[in-house]
């Protein structure tokens, strides 16, 4: 399916462009943004919505419903959309007086409350039919709910739509749920490497998150998803902010095509730039006879274990053109005995650059937890219990005694070229945001580590590169030296003496050779010293100095 405006049942209506012209006028006009609706709720009650916590954003919006008209008419629109409480007509047609509850109706965004159907609902009461929410990013920093991620070209200010969440609503999810602006994806905007590219694919978009960020560094982008409900959503999204996703609504097709289909199905044969995936990689037991429509789609591949990443990890780079790039986020099993990074490195191929980092680590019980509790689930005690079961029981089946979550980054070497990264490494503590800059950084540093020499070239210290050193009291040198990133990654690295030597002497006047064998010099000329093995060792742990970023070229 390619990109056609049109009205898919039970999603917004995308094919009425001037209802969406005068929706996004009006809210535009309100202030509803992600800046308005801070200010209106304050630091403390905007912060717990951003943990799925109403009560302080519906005191906060009670109190401004009777201020000034300019707060009530956003306090309506916030107790709408954010906190799905139902609203009476005659308050939303004075908040948005150009498209009025009557248009809302008609593009499937508000519908009767429960107590007044069957009645004339645009002059009655109505609740929230779909989440929209305001999303947005500065010139060097992306906002959501929580602040996400740096773009090329510049800032924009959208509206977001998508299925009510758990807390907005009762009962278990829709198991065609489409899911809204998550901690996954705005996990994933933050991790991706941005550049300008001609041809990129959002593969799962979901609500289109992932494809609003490549608007703005993509010539063109393709948008897949197994569910129609899904690209319905990213359609209506697409549409509403046309303007500031520079699409011509009357040729979305120039810049934007969606397609319906699992996985790399609806792009064969076709290759691109860069590829970005929030893939449906939660790990699910299986069961006889059971249909897709048993599966949380949002979330569910289909596939047992965690096969759905192993075969994306396997086939992306079959998608990607040379030079290309692909991130994704996934889970992964960790076999009882074994080192997390076993199965990963299975998965990707002698061919391709492969860097993984495990984010999280977590016991199959949590595990179960986390998502049963995500699809409201645990509502139902006795469905909760066998569901918790049958987690436990599949995991047992393979052994699993963990399950990894983290961020994959893969590529195609260029024409000629060969791969220069194989990184698997465990990272769970706090790290900058948005780590898409410091990833790019390291892959361009592997590659400059590739194609020169290094003990020829000349190093300085990174800015951002501190030394700390520690000492019994009275003791005359140092046990322990430390070296500490305060951006990117935020790694530490251990020193021995001659590494911290040469490290201190990294200020540009002498290469790396020569500061070698000045250590050499010092340190060396005792029994069983081996110069050789000296220098090897020393430029080996010089160049993962350079790989992490604490020594940069002079």
């Amino acid at each position: 399916m390619h990109f056609t405006a049109g009205n898919t049942p039970d999603a917004p209506r995308s094919d009425l462009p001037e209802l969406l012209s005068a929706l996004a006028a009006d809210l535009r006009g309100i202030g509803y943004t992600v800046d308005g609706v801070a200010a209106l709720l304050g630091e403390s009650a905007y912060s717990a919505l951003g943990r799925d916590q109403l009560i302080p954003s519906l005191i906060a919006t009670e109190a401004a419903a009777k201020g000034d008209p300019d707060a009530a008419a956003l306090a309506a629109v916030v107790r709408l959309w954010l906190l799905a409480v139902p609203q009476h007509a005659e308050v939303l047609d004075a908040a948005l007086p150009g498209i009025r509850t009557e248009g809302l109706l008609t593009l499937g965004l508000v519908e009767p409350s429960a107590a007044e159907t069957g009645t004339d609902s645009a002059s009655g009461t109505v609740r929230a039919k779909a989440d929209l929410r305001p999303y947005g990013w500065s010139g060097n920093a992306a906002a959501g709910a929580d602040e996400t991620d740096a773009d090329s070209g510049g800032g924009a200010e959208l509206w977001v739509a998508s299925d009510l969440a758990a807390h907005q609503q009762p009962g278990v999810l829709r198991h065609d749920h489409v899911l809204g602006i998550g901690q996954a994806s705005t996990t994933l905007v933050q991790t991706t490497i941005r550049r300008q590219v001609s041809r990129a694919l959002d593969l799962g978009t979901g609500c289109g998150i992932q494809t609003f960020h490549l608007l703005h560094h993509a010539d063109h982008v393709t948008a897949t998803d197994i569910s129609a409900r899904a690209l319905a959503f990213t359609r209506f999204n697409l549409l509403l902010n046309a303007e500031a996703l520079r699409i011509d609504p009357s040729r979305p097709e120039d810049r934007i095509s969606l397609r319906l289909g699992s996985l790399l199905e609806p792009v064969a044969g076709e290759t691109f730039d860069l590829v970005v995936s929030n893939p449906p990689f939660v790990i699910t037991p299986r069961s006889l006879g059971e249909a897709a429509a048993d599966q949380f789609t949002y979330r569910d591949g289909g596939l047992p274990g965690d096969d759905i990443v192993a075969s994306l990890v396997r086939e992306l780079p079959s998608a990607l053109a040379p030079a290309g790039t692909a991130q994704l986020l996934g889970n992964w099993e960790v076999t009882a005995g074994t080192a997390w990074q076993e199965r990963p490195q299975s998965w990707a191929g002698p061919d391709v650059d492969a860097w993984f980092i495990q984010r999280e680590l977590v016991g199959p019980e949590q595990y179960a937890e986390t998502w049963l509790r995500d699809a409201s689930e645990s509502r139902d005690r006795q469905h909760y219990q066998d569901a918790y079961a049958a987690y436990l029981d599949d995991f047992a089946s393979r052994n699993v005694a963990g399950i990894g979550f983290g961020m994959i980054f893969l590529r195609r070497p260029a024409a000629g070229a060969r791969p220069v990264i194989s990184r698997f490494e465990e990272i769970t503590y706090p790290i900058e945001q948005p780590i898409g800059p410091c990833l790019g950084a390291a892959v361009e540093r592997a590659d400059w580590v590739a194609a020169n020499n290094l003990a020829a070239t000349h190093l300085l210290v990174a800015e951002d590169v501190t030394e700390e050193r520690h000492q019994r009291p009275g003791a005359e040198h140092p046990g322990v030296i430390l070296l500490r990133q305060g951006s990117g990654l935020r790694r530490t690295n251990l020193l021995s003496t001659e590494l911290a030597g040469f490290v201190s002497a990294c200020d540009g006047d002498l290469s790396v050779g020569q500061i070698t064998g000045a250590l050499e010099a010092l340190l060396g000329g005792g029994d069983g010293f081996d110069g050789e093995t000296f220098r090897n060792g020393l430029l080996a742990e010089v160049r993962n100095l350079v790989l992490d970023g604490f020594l940069l070229p002079a």
